[in-house]
């Protein structure tokens, strides 16, 4: 019941398959406000999961426009070129990031993470 607005970023977990597209799961995660950290609301639907996340070194790119999952896995192709075979990552897993509302129409950012191991 309680309005806490829009955070940023939006950060979708894609777990890539064989070719580098994601599969039909992916996990959705939303920053709490930090007015409401120390105490979150519990939420009212049981699919709806609240989790810390542990800090993280990433590696990391970043693109402009309105993102879709064909440039999620293009820029993270991109990203796994850049770093070659010597930096090591999380392989089962990377982080799409959104930062802009939907009706934002220029100077949009977004991110592709790579966790590093």
């Amino acid at each position: 019941g309680v309005g806490m607005g829009m955070t940023a970023p939006v950060s979708i977990t894609a777990f890539p398959t064989e070719d580098g597209s994601f599969q039909q799961k992916v996990k959705v995660s939303l920053r709490i406000p930090s007015q409401f950290q120390d105490n979150p609301p519990c939420p009212t639907d049981e699919s709806i999961k609240i989790e810390e996340r542990q800090g993280m070194t990433i590696y990391s790119t970043q693109f402009g426009g309105y993102a879709k999952e064909a440039d999620y896995v293009s820029y993270a192709a991109k990203l796994k070129a850049a770093l070659g075979s010597d930096a090591a990552y999380r392989q089962d897993f990377y982080l799409c990031n959104g930062y802009d509302p939907p009706m934002k129409p220029y100077g949009r950012r977004n991110e592709v993470w790579f966790v590093k191991e």
